[in-house]
């Protein structure tokens, strides 16, 4: 049909342009539509008359360029009927003459820039992660990013240390994290409020205002980072090398910090080195073991990242010095046990990640010297093992599962350091479960905890409720909140 078109549109302009010349076709056409469809005698006729070569008169000429036009009329006809009744002809054909071309498309806007990614700090183990950082001049630091979270907890236990220690609804985190990422010389600074639930805690909860001020400050971590290549040197106050937790609720799987996580420092002021190579992870600091003030231990960490998803670490830290703790406001809460400030830690942490799953089971060994001068107690050891767990559903859903179990060493009539709270040569079993949902920056999870006693002897250990005589504890807790 379009090349009927085609053809009628050049017998139109043969016509305009050879008025003089014989038109024995078109004389034809319209002495057929004079007719009116008529007889084959008549049309014969008319075919033989217009093979006669005669001149044309002006009105002749008028004639057949109106009956082209009323052809060329009828054909625009059945090809626009074609065109509605085939999509792909009516895309393919061309405009209408009478309509004005449609704009030129505009050009395809340039590719967005990819939006920044979450930062690596603070460190989190999921399935929470650091917000999207907000990017700022500095002047000469360059670039700084800011990021931080905002949350409130609800916690519920049985068996309280007295009436109205049951329930309780505060604040869990609202920080602030500013840090520079690039360049030699980088930073990370730390601030606001927090709190830190513990399993099996057998004191009183304690709000979130005296948290804070009687532990590390409304600024717990903060330092500079010099940067070469895979090298760098961290200055400050600085999260602990050992263990498989970090001390904040937001940072780990599970909301409340475990039995294990008890033995451990958890921020250190001092120096730090930090190095990569190949597979290869090394670190090593010196610092003040549980913020003691005393720059007397030394801790390290070696990770081999056996491939994607496999990852070996040993971790292991001490005291080098004396069994000095000072007095003030820390030991009070107390932030720097005693003990544990004079121990020597060792942990062995596998890790396996991949897809949806993160498995890591760790073991732990602590043991504390003998210090008859001041505290006249024998040492003592702990053995402790967690694995730590989580999965990754649909629809931002998840479950981190953690069971632990840790034993000290000693009786009550040997009478060894007290390392757990219970009492000497106690133990304890936990178990947690904690499901998350995340949508976008919110996230809405909780914690079912209950913890069981081991070796405990009545009215020697130190048990949970009033009077310290329970074995049991169960406790719920939820926390809702957002990163930004």
């Amino acid at each position: 049909m379009i090349k009927t078109y085609g053809v009628c549109a050049g017998l139109l302009a043969l016509g305009l342009v050879g008025l003089g010349a014989p038109a024995s076709r078109a004389g034809s056409r319209l002495a057929a539509g004079e007719a009116g469809g008529g007889s084959e005698t008549a049309a014969t006729s008319t075919a033989s008359s217009s093979s006669t070569p005669t001149a044309s008169s002006p009105a002749d000429l008028r004639q057949r360029i109106d009956a082209l036009k009323a052809e060329l009329a009828d054909l625009n006809t059945e090809l626009a009927a074609e065109k509605d009744g085939d999509p792909a002809t009516s895309v393919a054909a061309p405009q209408d003459q009478g309509t004005p071309p449609p704009a030129t498309p505009a050009a395809a806007p340039p590719a967005a820039a990819a939006a920044p990614m979450p930062l690596p700090t603070p460190s989190m183990s999921g399935p929470l992660a650091t917000g999207i950082p907000h990017e700022l001049p500095a002047g000469p630091f360059g670039k700084i990013e800011i990021t931080g979270v905002l949350s409130g907890i609800g916690l519920f236990n049985n068996n309280p240390v007295f009436h109205g220690d049951e329930g309780h609804v505060d604040i869990s985190n609202a920080q602030i994290f500013i840090q520079k990422t690039s360049g030699w010389f980088q930073f990370f600074l730390q601030g606001g409020a927090y709190n830190l639930p513990v399993v099996g805690n057998n004191a009183p909860f304690v709000p979130t205002g005296p948290t804070t001020t009687g532990t590390y400050g409304p600024f717990p971590v903060g330092y500079a980072k010099l940067v070469k290549g895979n090298f760098n040197v961290e200055i400050g106050s600085l999260p602990t090398l050992i263990g498989d937790e970090y001390t904040f609720t937001f940072q780990n799987m599970n909301i409340e910090r475990g039995l294990l996580w008890g033995q451990e420092p958890a921020i250190s002021r001092g120096i730090q080195i930090n190095d990569t190579y190949k597979k290869l992870t090394l670190s090593f600091s010196w610092n003040d073991g549980f913020y003691s003030d005393r720059y007397t231990s030394l801790t390290g960490l070696l990770a081999y990242a056996v491939n994607a998803a496999n990852t070996i670490t040993f971790a292991a830290g001490g005291n080098a010095g004396n069994t000095y703790v000072r007095g003030g406001p820390a030991n009070l809460f107390p932030v720097t046990p005693a003990f544990q400030n004079n121990e020597q830690v060792y942990n062995l942490i596998y890790t396996y990640t991949k897809g949806n799953v993160t498995i890591s089971p760790y073991y732990q060994y602590t043991v504390v010297k003998s210090d008859d001068a001041v505290y006249l107690t024998p040492g003592a050891h702990t053995n402790g093992g967690a694995i730590l767990a989580n999965y990754n559903f649909k629809h931002g859903f998840s479950l981190a599962v953690r069971p632990e179990y840790i034993k000290s060493s000693g009786s009550v009539t040997t009478n060894e350091a007290n390392l757990l709270g219970y009492g000497s040569g106690t133990g304890a079993f936990s178990f947690t479960v904690t499901p998350t949902w995340v949508k976008d920056a919110f996230f809405l999870r909780g914690d079912v905890s209950i913890v069981h006693l081991t070796n405990f002897v009545a009215g020697t250990s130190v048990g949970f409720g009033i009077g310290h005589a329970n074995t049991n504890q169960a406790r719920g807790v939820i926390e809702a909140g957002f990163t930004f």
